[in-house]
């Protein structure tokens, strides 16, 4: 094991051209994912925590228990869709980085949306207090609302990543873990130890580790200053 240690570190340090091409995958598949989870759980988020209408709580009983759906459920239904007998297989993308990032946007929508419902709710009646009595129209109060919960928001977008640079389930199904193109680190770190070469799998393990901790730190740090 401590051999593999040490040529993980080698590893990192040599710049090994497969190792780069993972990381590289990862990278471009989680910013994309978590950035367009973020565009649409993010409004969604703030307008079910600060309005009131008919089926609303239905919407957010829908969006609670799609933040708990398996990713291998997720992977699936991506699968069917965009397999040779789906609806959608003329677009070509199954074993794309395009759908492993549609099925996450899927499976981490729902969470943004939820994070910022909960906060929503508790910021947005001063805020909607407060623009009823300067008289403003609605884009403005939804702007005002957006600037008091930016912190949140940037929380729920680092949770968004933390959990689609961690997630493995729906991305193998869709993406097929394919070498220089469709391989990220958690598929990657599954291969490589299955076929016995901990070096790789322990310099991927290390730097998935790092990243999930550099995420929950910056997580921690927002929200005890949004409770401040």
């Amino acid at each position: 094991m401590w051999r593999g240690v040490e040529q993980a570190a080698a590893l990192l340090l040599s710049g090994d051209r497969e190792l780069y091409c993972i990381l590289a995958v990862t990278a471009r598949m989680s910013l994309c994912s978590s950035l367009l989870a973020l565009a649409l759980g993010a409004p969604a988020g703030i307008l079910l925590g600060s309005c009131r209408f008919p089926g609303r709580r239905v919407l957010v009983a829908l969006c609670r228990a799609l933040a708990g759906m398996p990713p291998v459920v997720c992977g699936l239904l991506f699968y069917l869709l965009f397999s040779g007998v789906g609806p959608f297989r003329r677009l070509r993308l199954l074993f794309t980085v395009p759908v492993m990032v549609l099925a996450q946007v899927v499976l981490i929508t729902p969470l943004v949306a939820g994070t910022l419902e909960d906060y929503a709710a508790a910021v947005a009646p001063p805020a909607l207090e407060t623009a009823r009595g300067l008289g403003l129209p609605r884009r403005r109060v939804f702007r005002l609302l957006l600037g008091e919960c930016f912190s949140a928001i940037l929380s729920a977008w680092l949770l968004a990543f933390g959990r689609a640079i961690a997630e493995v389930g729906a991305v193998s199904m869709v993406g097929g873990a394919i070498a220089w193109k469709t391989n990220v680190m958690t598929t990657a770190i599954m291969q490589y130890t299955n076929r016995g070469d901990l070096s790789m799998g322990i310099a991927l393990g290390a730097i998935l580790m790092v990243l999930s901790l550099v995420v929950d730190l910056a997580v921690t740090l927002l929200q005890k200053g949004v409770e401040r």
